[in-house]
């Protein structure tokens, strides 16, 4: 799988690409390590530099999150993102008999990985903090990869596919505040510096 086609393919193309994505033969390991744990790096790189490098500005002030914080919560927000996915494949998963659909833990990790390909490559944005907003609008686009891939992948019966989509999505926001806030004990409340 060439990443930079696929990452194109699922975000230019999902409804074709989904059906392929079915097809392939991979593992879980591969998925990861040939996909997830590469594009899941732009965020946290990127919001790093924009965090500690670049600064931030508020009310007239600059502010920077000192190198050493930043690269740790740079690195736990990585750790957590991707244990993230993994939990959010595995109620995929779980819910798929719920929702009149099959059960098969690597199709639920397909699912959760390549639909949050916009997610990630927004993600570059966060080197000027200023455009967190954009990035995170831009975003959203993978909760329509996921409301696309779903039904493909799981094989959802129509009526089932958005009751299945709305409860994932729910519970994977949980998931994602709940990593996110996790990493964010590692940023100190005091030890802004201004630049």
């Amino acid at each position: 799988m060439e990443l930079v086609e696929r990452a194109k393919a699922i975000i230019m193309k999902p409804k074709d690409t989904w059906g392929k994505i079915k097809e392939e033969q991979i593992t879980i390991k591969d998925l990861y390590t040939s996909y997830a744990a590469i594009l899941a790096a732009i965020p946290p790189v990127a919001g790093l530099i924009g965090m500690s490098i670049i600064g931030m500005s508020f009310m007239g002030f600059r502010y920077r999150v000192p190198f050493g914080s930043a690269i740790t919560y740079a690195v736990m927000h990585y750790i957590l993102s991707l244990v993230g996915l993994y939990i959010v494949g595995v109620v995929i998963n779980a819910l798929a008999p719920s929702f009149s659909s099959q059960k098969n833990m690597l199709n639920a990790i397909k699912v959760a990985i390549f639909s949050s390909t916009p997610n990630w490559v927004a993600g570059i944005l966060l080197i000027i903090p200023a455009l967190s907003p954009i990035a995170m609008l831009l975003s959203l686009y993978s909760l329509y990869l996921f409301y696309l891939g779903l039904p493909v992948l799981m094989e959802t019966p129509k009526e089932k596919t958005l009751g299945y989509v709305i409860v994932v999505i729910i519970l994977s926001i949980i998931v994602f505040f709940l990593t996110t806030s996790i990493a964010g004990l590692f940023i100190p409340s005091r030890g802004m510096v201004m630049p």
